[in-house]
């Protein structure tokens, strides 16, 4: 395949454009990747993560299938409605094609052609495709309207078509079959005709006018004009984009609010980051993309302002976006919380996209070193190394046992919404495409990675390739092989944590001073250059043979927050070249929250050490931590770190980026039962090693039966198995009332077969009477509660549960009401 494409590339004349940036990133099947660092990624994401992700999205094949057969006049049935689950599919198609650039795999293209054919027969005449409408199951109840784009809004069924776009261009440019991309255009033709011509069919023959409520489609119809040069998809992207925040302003709140998809004000007046991340990701990187093709100023201004007010007020330390859960989106500024941060994957995906958008237009490194970040901790921490389970959530700490990622305390094999693992099944093969951009008298090492390339540059053809073990090491050896002597600028980047701070922004600092310098040396002597931008440039005639040889320090550094993000009040994090580190539980002996360190900790006295990790990755050793014992006093240990996107590939456990700098800030045990609660000690039969009895009694009130956002207890892996859980008071209480909320998952934890109580008084247990009317119920998302059928005092209760065949049971919190 890799042959047909480039006699393909060489020869269509339906490519128009490479790219209409300022500088032209050399596109990835053009740079080989050798980096030790990067190629096993690449690897693991053809011979599992892509496979393993076509098997999963085949619901979203089966869903366009139901409309394939209706239209084919075939009797549907059970078919169930769905926003967006081929949106999924079309992500993992994309990234499949990107593979498929660069390596033959007739397999996967035969795989690829047949889901082409099922999309296609899904299409409806006039270009509609939407599966729940056209066989009629979608409705107002399930967010998708009674009829196609009444609920633009929330429908889906712009975004969806937005990353059909995507997957066909790639598809195409990959094998040069225009089946999928002729789908593609078919549907964006229909869409222009619908939104912004009128079609008699909707809307009663208006146009529609509004913006899609994902953001998507508007990125997608820029890169449909760079292939096929029809400036129609670049006219729709900017009406998109115009009547954002002017024909449609939503009323409601949380995610009808105005700002939840970034409709609150037009695009040119908006200043700060709000409303859902990854949406806002998009549209960004779409503005950036039309404010230098159709050099829309006030866009420019706009994103300047909305850059600044991300990288000072909203992000986390490791790029990650959207702190907030439910919106799934940015909250008030600096409320950058550690524990409860959402950082949804694809937010970050969307950071990197948008930041490195904003460098080719505006040629500054500065949006590359924040790309860097989000890149390297919080999408690759999103994926386990196996590439088979993800994080949806990416928080900055976790006690090991809270349910923060869909239900679990670690990876997800998958998840009902999956935007996430098909996010990073496209975005991981365009790394390397990252790596270099230039213009004819200028070549910028954008990202450094072990790579090589040809490229075209002042009347030459020049090969160049990267030697080094970054983002591991900082040393990069450049060697220049022009065809003959050429004059250019070589520009390589700076990154900005060799300086006084990690990344871009005002939100943290150094709070210690390294005497390491970066330095560069051309054929072996040393050279001052000038910098612009973020980038040291090299001016010369270059011949070959030519050898540049960057050196960019990696000590470990100490980071402070700014003072006006409270989670971070008396707390500091360590960061080592662009990676930052946390302490995981297996390495530390213990809860990494009862660990404590001096602000005037001199990291230079620190050991960094090379072991076996899975990760191929370095474990740094702090000599000089404080760690809280059993009965509170402190001691001196040793820390362990490790880089963040290698956390939780061992063993399940806690994990902590932000360390207080005073014990009473530090916790020996995060599980221990607050001080308020109305037991004094609870045990069990048995406790799934992923949760707490003390979550029973810890006074956190669950919302649903699912478990998803609060700690539990499961008897999780015994299933069918008679099981207890036991709750002793302080002392005697007089009982009016108990009520339990047990949990039940989409796996293995079902509400219980049968349940009883007993009761403990005087040492001695007894079934607990129940009154007359009451019985030991198992309704979901509430509490079920008993009462006494007599006055009852008692120290203790018991609740004893025979679980269902093949099944576990878990509680997620046991209230008792007392009459004293």
């Amino acid at each position: 395949m890799k042959t047909r494409l480039l006699l393909f590339l060489c020869f269509s004349p339906l490519i128009f454009s490479p790219s209409g940036y300022a500088i032209e990133p050399v596109p990835f099947h053009e740079v080989e990747m050798t980096s030790e660092f990067w190629r096993p990624r690449l690897i693991t994401q053809r011979k599992v993560l892509v496979p393993f992700a076509f098997e999963k999205t085949e619901k979203g094949v089966a869903h366009l299938q139901a409309a394939a057969d209706f239209l084919a006049g075939k009797k549907v049935e059970g078919h169930r409605p769905h926003r967006f689950i081929d949106s999924d599919l079309y992500k993992v198609m994309e990234g499949a094609a990107y593979l498929a650039q660069l390596q033959d795999d007739p397999e996967l293209e035969a795989q690829f052609d047949r889901i082409v054919d099922v999309i296609a027969s899904a299409q409806e005449p006039n270009g509609y495709l939407y599966p729940s409408h056209t066989t009629k199951v979608g409705s107002d109840k399930n967010m998708m309207g009674n009829e196609p784009y009444t609920f633009v809004v929330h429908s889906h069924e712009l975004y969806n078509m937005g990353h059909l776009y995507e997957a066909a261009i790639a598809y195409y440019q990959a094998t040069g079959k225009d089946k999928l991309l002729k789908v593609a255009e078919k549907n964006a033709q229909h869409v222009n005709q619908v939104f912004f011509v009128g079609d008699p069919k909707y809307n009663g023959g208006k146009p529609i006018r509004q913006a899609p409520g994902h953001q998507e489609m508007e990125l997608a119809l820029v890169k449909l004009y760079k292939v096929t040069g029809k400036k129609l998809y670049l006219e729709m992207a900017e009406k998109f984009l115009e009547i954002r925040g002017k024909t449609y302003i939503p009323d409601g709140e949380g995610v009808m609010s105005p700002t939840y998809a970034q409709q609150h004000a037009p695009l040119e007046k908006q200043s700060e980051a709000v409303g859902h991340a990854v949406r806002a990701t998009y549209l960004y990187s779409a503005m950036a993309d039309l404010a230098h093709l159709k050099k829309k100023n006030s866009y420019t201004r706009a994103l300047h302002r909305i850059w600044g007010n991300v990288t000072d007020t909203r992000m986390h330390i490791t790029g990650g976006l959207g702190a907030v859960h439910g919106i799934e989106g940015f909250g008030p500024s600096y409320l950058l919380p550690n524990a409860d941060a959402f950082n949804e994957t694809c937010a970050a995906v969307g950071n990197v996209l948008f930041n490195f958008r904003m460098f080719l237009v505006h040629k500054d490194a500065k949006y590359l070193d924040v790309a860097e970040v989000s890149l390297l901790n919080n999408v690759l921490a999103a994926v386990n190394l196996e590439g088979n389970r993800f994080f949806y959530v990416n928080p900055l700490e976790a006690d090991g046992k809270y349910p923060f990622n869909h239900g679990t305390a670690g990876r997800a094999p998958w998840f009902g919404t999956a935007c996430c693992p098909s996010n990073m099944a496209r975005l991981l093969p365009q790394v390397q495409g990252m790596t270099y951009a230039h213009d004819d008298k200028n070549l910028y090492l954008a990202m450094y990675a072990e790579t090589s390339t040809k490229i075209d540059i002042a009347g030459t053809s020049l090969a160049i390739s990267q030697k080094t073990d970054y983002p591991n090491e900082g040393r990069v050896e450049v060697s220049l092989n022009p065809e003959k002597p050429a004059s250019f600028s070589l520009r390589l980047r700076i990154p900005t944590w060799t300086g006084k701070q990690f990344v871009p922004g005002k939100l943290y600092s150094y709070l210690d001073s390294s005497s390491e310098k970066w330095g560069i040396s051309v054929n072996g002597k040393g050279v001052s250059p000038k910098t612009e931008l973020g980038f040291a440039v090299l001016d010369r005639e270059w011949k070959k043979g030519d050898k540049v040889v960057l050196e960019l320090p990696m000590p470990t550094r100490l980071n402070e927050c700014d003072e006006r993000v409270e989670d971070n009040h008396d707390r500091v994090a360590f960061t080592r070249g662009p990676f930052v580190l946390c302490a995981e539980e297996v390495d530390n002996g213990g809860v990494t929250h009862r660990f404590f360190l001096d602000k005037k900790l001199s990291v230079g006295k620190t050991t960094l050490s090379r072991v076996k990790h899975p990760a191929g990755s370095f474990i740094q050793v702090i000599s000089q931590a404080n760690a809280l014992k059993k009965a509170g006093e402190p001691e001196k240990r040793k820390l362990s770190l490790v880089p963040y996107y290698a956390w939780n590939n061992r063993k399940p456990g806690s994990m902590i980026i932000w360390f207080p700098t005073t014990p009473e800030l530090a916790v020996f045990d995060p599980h221990a039962l607050p001080k308020k609660s109305i037991f004094k000690t609870l045990k069990a039969s048995h406790t799934s090693d992923l949760d707490t009895v003390s979550a029973i009694g810890d006074g956190k009130e669950p919302r649903w039966s699912s478990g998803n956002k609060v700690q539990r207890w499961t008897s999780r892996p015994q299933l069918g198995k008679e099981q207890w859980v036991e709750g002793h008071f302080a002392k005697p209480r007089k009982v009016r009332d108990v009520g339990v909320y047990w949990m039940q998952d989409q796996q293995d934890v079902k509400f219980p077969k049968e349940w009883s109580l007993e009761v403990r008084n005087k040492g001695e247990w007894k079934p607990f009477e129940l009154y007359v009317t009451d019985r030991y119920d198992n309704r979901a998302n509430q509490y079920n509660v008993v009462h006494p059928a007599a006055p009852l005092t008692c120290d203790a209760i018991r609740i004893k549960m025979m679980p269902k065949e093949d099944a576990a049971v878990g509680i997620l919190e046991v209230k008792v009401a007392f009459e004293d």
